[in-house]
This record gives structure tokens, sequence and C-alpha cells, in this order.
């Protein structure tokens, strides 16, 4: 990228997106910052940092020597990423809005805005790599690997990616911050984000109470014993072992808990006891909505990686064709706790092919079954 261009940075509160705009800006091109703001429920409570966030990068803009306009999203975040959140967690399902949040707000309604603003691409702190060849874009995993942050980029199209530049994806995330803090970012030291895409950290069975109603009903072992209340199975996710509230139970061991079961019909939510129980795992899973970021499937039958939550490692498995959208996975060795709802994303090494949401889980040579 040797002529100049415009780009426009998503520029947030951190210190990725703070390199993130420095880097093309000491290249020599013209570099613009734009915050989005994408919620506004809770401007006036204690998780609510975006009053404070812009702050933040209004000052790294100025040091920077940078333009920075805020745009809000909200609207559109409510509409395309948190309705289809909401709706995943009521049908029982586990839904990860960061994915959505990404080729929805980040890569879409930004982008298309940056493009009003004339900019040739847009950039981003995401730790991910992008090569461009002849036959297209392919997204490669960051090499701070750590950091890698391609399970959350594995829906962004071809237009989308060849938009985009990640400044920092050849960089660890501690020669981000070396960089910052020899540039006096004032941003540099700043401790890396967590919670939900742009609603924050905040407690999330209550803020999810807030749009969905309780509905209590028994918690129960696989043979029907009944052990304790749940709250609402919305509230609850396979795998989880906190905020169950039963604890050591007389005439049982003292084995933790962990939830591996929701029934929608009955409101039931079932749990074992043991990280290591069977019926926590799964081999085979059933993946629908399958998104080929080069749009060329592989071959059904291929051996690749996968995983089913970000940060695991990736892991060996066999994907067979069921029909255009759905697939299925077949790992190697079973995996732990895998949830309705969650992606996978699908790895032919370090090149990320995409992914899709699991719809059905089950052991070897047993029939899948989804949740409800």
């Amino acid at each position: 990228m040797n002529r100049k261009q415009r780009i426009v940075v998503g520029l947030s509160r951190g210190v990725d997106s703070a390199v993130a705009a420095w880097l093309p800006k000491r290249e020599g091109h013209e570099v613009i910052g734009v915050f989005m703001k994408n919620w506004e429920d809770d401007d006036t409570d204690e998780y609510c940092t975006s009053r404070q966030d812009l702050i933040d990068a209004a000052a790294v803009a100025d040091v920077i020597g940078i333009e920075i306009e805020a745009v809000n999203f909200a609207r559109e975040y409510r509409e395309r990423v948190f309705a289809d959140f909401l709706n995943d967690y009521q049908a029982g399902r586990t839904p990860n809005p960061d994915v959505l949040c990404n080729s929805e707000i980040k890569f879409n309604a930004f982008l298309d805005h940056a493009l009003s603003l004339g900019a040739e691409r847009i950039a981003t702190g995401h730790y991910g790599q992008l090569r461009r060849t002849e036959d297209g874009v392919l997204l490669l995993k960051a090499v701070d690997r750590a950091k890698d942050q391609t399970y959350f980029l594995h829906r962004l199209d071809q237009r989308q990616l060849d938009r985009t530049l990640f400044p920092i994806g050849h960089l660890t995330k501690s020669a981000v911050r070396t960089i910052a803090r020899e540039q006096r970012i004032p941003t540099y030291a700043k401790k890396d984000s967590t919670g939900i895409c742009f609603i924050g950290e905040r407690p999330f069975r209550d803020f999810l109470a807030r749009y969905l109603p309780k509905r209590a009903g028994p918690i129960e072992t696989p043979d029907g014993r009944v052990v304790g209340r749940h709250q609402g199975l919305a509230y609850y996710t396979l795998g989880q072992r906190q905020g169950l509230g039963i604890g050591g139970k007389r005439g049982t061991d003292e084995s933790a808990w962990f939830v591996a079961g929701k029934d929608l019909a009955r409101n039931v939510l079932t749990v074992v006891q043991g990280h290591d129980d069977p019926r926590l795992h799964a081999q085979t899973l059933e993946v629908d909505a399958m998104h080929w970021i080069g749009n060329r499937p592989p071959v059904s039958g291929s051996r690749l990686a996968a995983k089913i939550r970000y940060r695991m490692a990736d892991a060996p498995c066999r994907l067979d064709r069921i029909d255009d959208d759905c697939w299925r996975a077949g790992f190697d060795a079973p995996q732990w706790a895998p949830a309705p709802g969650q992606y996978l994303v699908v790895y032919d090494g370090d090149v990320c092919l995409g992914g899709g949401v699991i719809t059905a889980t089950a052991m070897a040579d047993a029939p899948a079954a989804a949740v409800g």
C-alpha cells in the first residue's frame, strides 16, 4: 500500500485502535478517526462508559494528530445485533453478539459511513491479518496467537475485507503497548475491555432480566431428581458452573455441578456433577448458516480444524456437507460443552475459512440433539 490513501479508523477507548490509527498516519496516509456509539439505553448508569471512552479517544486523536468524529449506530445495533441476541437467548441458545457486531456494525454500518467520507479503506484494532491474492482476500490468524480475533471476524465477506486494514495484526500485544508508550499515547496502559460488545462489563443476568421475563423452574439431574430451582433457562448456558445455587447435596459426592441441558418444553435445567461427565461432551456437531469467506466451500469430507469458542485450541475434524448451508463437523476427540447458538469456526492452517452456528450436538455414533 504505497499510494497515499484516506483511511478511516474505528477509534475506541483502547490501545489497539490507537496504534492502528498511528501506524498508517506514520506512513503518510490521511487518517480520520471515528468513535462509534452503539448503545444508549444506559447512558447514566455506572456500567456505561461511552462518555469517558469518547474523551479518551479524542485525547488519542489529539496526540496522533488526526480528526475525530462521533457517530451513533445505536439503532443499527439494536435492530441488527441486539434483537437477534435476545431471540437466541429466549430460544435457549447461547449467542455470541461480538460476531454479529463485527459483520453488521464495525464492518458494515461503519464501513458505509467511512465510504461516505471518501475513505478508500477502513482500519480497526483487531488482531488478524489479511492476504490479498488474485482469487480474493484471505483472513489469517494474527501473529499474537493469544490475541488472535479471527474467531469473531469469520463472517466478514470479500467486499468488507477488500476495504479493510488490520494494522496491528503482525504485532504482539506487548509490542503494541510499547509503541503506544513510546508515542505518548495516553491509553497505552489501559486494560483490555471485556463484556458484551458495546454494552460493557455489567452483571449479565441482571442485564438480561431487563429484556427477558424470568420464568423459574426446576433444576434436575438426568434421572429426574430435583436439586434446585433455576431463575429462567435464558440465564444459563451449557457447561456453566457458577451461579447455579445448588452446591453440594446430602447423599451426593462433592463434585461441582455443571449445566448439561435445557428442556424448553418442560422448563427444566439439567445438571450433572463433574467436569468430565460424558453428557458435557460432544464429538459431532451440526452447523447451519455456514459462511465461507472466499465464497468457495471446502470439498465435503475435507480434513480441517475448527474451534467452538474463542481462545480454545484448533481441534482436528472432518467436515461433511448436509446441504447448501448446513454441515456436519466430526471431531477426532470429544469437545467440551458445545452449545447451540455458539459459532463453529473453521481453519486450514492459519487461514480462517469461515464458520456457522451450532444447531445440534451428539457424541460419536449418536444422533444429534438440539436444545429444547
